[in-house]
């Protein structure tokens, strides 16, 4: 078998045979992982005859007559075109706003830059194809602030972390309603939440906030029904299900049980829904609004759902891969004729996404009412589950045979297997770039800004076959510029900033591209230090938001006190030798980070509380164009909310914070901590301007 016509096939594929890793040290893809990720991209290379074979079909696929339905230019640049047409070719190119430009291509056979920013429609040779004109960069957030020079603030929190009487037992959009308010009321510009993305609402026992069944649709257990069709509903509700004390008992408990609290919720829901359908509600019209408006997409993921709650009755598994062909296919007869049987079942599931899809409209009016200029910042997840919903509506754009995840690297010599899928790059082009642009969309409509998590994916993603360690795996390369044009464009029309979370092996030049489209790279108080010199305040970036942690490290508090190096001690995660290690380097590096504060303030007695006011202080006086604080650090909380390596010996994504929703910044420390961050980001301000 030769290498060499492998290797030539994984290039075309699109898969880096070459790479460097967190260290720069070359490393190569084996010849037999290159086969596994290979057919896990549908392209058999067993044997010679195979290769040849799949670098035909990839032949036939990549030189084709036939321009792709969607092409990208930057505005003010012409648009090469020559692969398809010849040059002077005619041309009628209809513009957003109805308008039509009709002229010839250039003598090197290039779109002239004639048309505004947005999706305009080529007709050209007997060919229609769309042009996604986009801006120069996204919208930023000195524009979103209104100034030159940002030097913008925020919170950063896990919603269902949040408390409110009444919630059931986890937080819910009522409850950011309420944070928002009393945020934006202390000169909050922005509050950044966990991802709400939707999760198989028959199996609660799978929470993970970054491993969803879709990122089109949204998380119907964080509704708050009762600020959508009123309390007294909910009241009757609660009355008629007998839930009252269950919830009174979920409310109370120190962490989130989420199979109990989820059942719970989709009880009730599933009693308002029926009362509300048999009624005549004043908002029927408005759900049938939402149910219109959310089209093929939402259809898909509601009969998705209902399919899965019927699966028992229908005796088939409910992952379906291993459905009945019949029902494998969305567009299906099949699956018409299980929609109509169970159009009830699939009503309620699009009542779900219609309660929680206002509930965030709600929050993210109520925050920029408060004063906010960008308001709710939502997370984007890498990718979903290759079970879910998105990856059954979608089948041809996203990899459902390859679970994303991280080469080995300093954070996790083992590297890392995420368990969820990604797009085909392959399947993007084909297809228009469809699943990527109304990703997007779904994730920017209640929001003023979106963090991608893991925005390297927009490059290249680590790629592993199912069943093979994390290890065992290779980079998949994506059409960047396309993706970033994209991007730039829907954040443009939302008028939403993007911020990119980059932490980790960052290929060569991205920092640079996301720069120059105005996407904030992310930079973390904890890894700002080379061996324990902390990074002077002015050699900050400011092209990057500054924060103090993040979900998957302490918090400044734990950090402090090595509770998290206790937690990988205790539950067997580090051995002895590597636990003394760690105690050693965290000593040096807490004396560096005083070190580093004591040299721009005042610290006589450094205790925790003074290392932490004066880190976030620190933080204040960087030139981020953005602060963002997590709630834990402004409440100087210990724990953190999710502990990387682990699934249940660990509480991840099961903590709450204490005390009210609303009332969260009145303590004593949250409102100290917040004036010193609003005075630190005013004095940047002052210095930079």
């Amino acid at each position: 078998m030769s290498n060499e016509q492998l290797e030539m096939l994984a290039a075309e594929a699109g898969i880096s045979v070459d790479w460097k890793d967190a260290n720069a040290r070359p490393q190569r893809v084996s010849p037999e992982v290159l086969r596994k990720v290979l057919n896990g991209l549908g392209y058999a290379a067993e044997n010679d005859e195979q290769i040849t074979a799949s670098l035909k079909r990839l032949e036939e696929q990549t030189q084709t007559k036939t321009a792709p339905p969607l092409l990208t230019v930057d505005h003010g640049s012409n648009l090469d075109l020559a692969a398809w047409f010849a040059p002077g070719t005619p041309f009628s190119l209809e513009l957003e706003d109805g308008s039509t430009l009709n002229a010839k291509l250039t003598a090197n056979a290039e779109l002239p830059a004639l048309a505004t920013v947005g999706y305009q429609q080529l007709a050209i040779g007997g060919q229609h194809l769309t042009i996604a004109v986009a801006p120069k960069t996204s919208y930023s957030v000195a524009m979103a602030t209104d100034a030159a020079v940002p030097r913008a603030w925020g919170l950063t929190v896990q919603l269902y972390s949040l408390r409110r009487e009444g919630d059931g037992g986890f937080g819910d959009t009522q409850a950011l309603e309420a944070l928002a308010r009393s945020a934006g009321e202390r000169g909050a510009a922005a509050i950044a939440i966990s991802p709400v993305h939707a999760m198989f609402a028959n199996n609660s026992d799978s929470y993970s906030p970054y491993s969803p069944s879709s990122r089109l649709f949204l998380n119907a257990l964080y509704a708050a029904p009762g600020a959508i069709l009123g309390e007294r509903a909910v009241r009757l509700a609660i009355d008629e299900t007998g839930l009252d004390q269950e919830l009174k008992r979920l409310e109370a408990l120190p962490l989130i049980d989420w199979p109990m609290a989820a059942a719970a919720k989709w009880k009730l829901l599933r009693s308002l829904y029926s009362t509300f359908v048999a009624s005549g509600h004043p908002l029927h019209e408005d759900f049938n609004s939402f149910r219109h408006a959310g089209g093929e997409a939402l259809i898909n993921h509601c009969r998705f759902e209902a399919l899965r709650d019927q699966s028992a009755e229908l005796g088939m598994s409910d992952n379906w891969h291993e459905w009945p062909d019949a029902f494998k296919n969305p567009r299906s007869k099949d699956i018409d004729a299980f929609a109509e049987q169970h159009s009830d079942l699939v009503g309620f599931h699009a009542f779900a996404q219609w309660l929680i899809a206002r509930g965030l409209e709600r929050a993210q009016t109520a925050a920029r009412s408060s004063g906010m200029s960008i308001g709710l910042i939502g997370d984007l997840a890498v990718g979903a589950d290759g079970a879910g919903s998105q990856a059954w509506s979608r089948q041809d754009e996203l990899l459902s045979s390859l679970t994303v995840g991280a080469p080995p690297d300093i954070l996790n010599r083992s590297g890392q297997s995420w368990g969820i899928s990604a797009f085909s790059p392959n399947g993007l082009k084909r297809n228009g770039f469809r699943a990527f642009i109304e990703m997007l969309r779904a994730n920017f409509a209640h929001a003023g800004g979106l963090r991608i998590d893991h925005v390297m994916g927009l490059q290249r993603l680590w790629v592993v076959p199912l069943g093979s360690p994390a290890n065992e795996g290779a980079y998949l390369n994506y059409p960047l510029d396309d993706m970033l044009r994209l991007l730039c464009l829907e954040s443009w029309k939302h008028k939403a900033v993007v911020l990119g979370e980059d932490l980790g092996t960052v290929p060569e030049g991205l920092h640079e591209k996301l720069s120059a489209r105005a996407i904030l790279g992310m930079r973390v108080l904890l890894f700002e230090q080379d061996n324990a010199v902390f990074k002077p305040i002015i050699k900050w970036s400011d092209d990057a938001l500054a924060t103090s942690s993040t979900h998957d490290l302490p918090t400044l508090k734990g950090w402090l006190t090595e509770l998290d190096i206790d937690w990988n001690s205790r539950l067997g995660l580090i051995d002895s030798d590597t636990e003394q290690d760690w105690r050693k380097g965290r000593e040096r590096e807490r004396q560096g980070l005083v070190t580093a504060l004591t040299h721009n303030y005042t610290l006589t007695k450094p205790s925790d509380d003074d290392v932490i006011d004066a880190s976030i202080r620190y933080l204040g006086h960087t030139r981020a164009p953005l602060v963002l604080l997590p709630m834990e650090d402004a409440l100087g909380i210990e724990e953190q909310s999710n502990l990387p390596g682990t699934i249940d010996s660990h509480p991840n994504w099961r903590r709450r914070l204490p005390g009210d929703s609303g009332a969260l910044l009145h303590n004593a420390d949250a409102a100290r901590r917040l004036e010193i961050l609003a005075a630190a980001r005013q004095q940047a301000t002052e210095r930079d301007q």
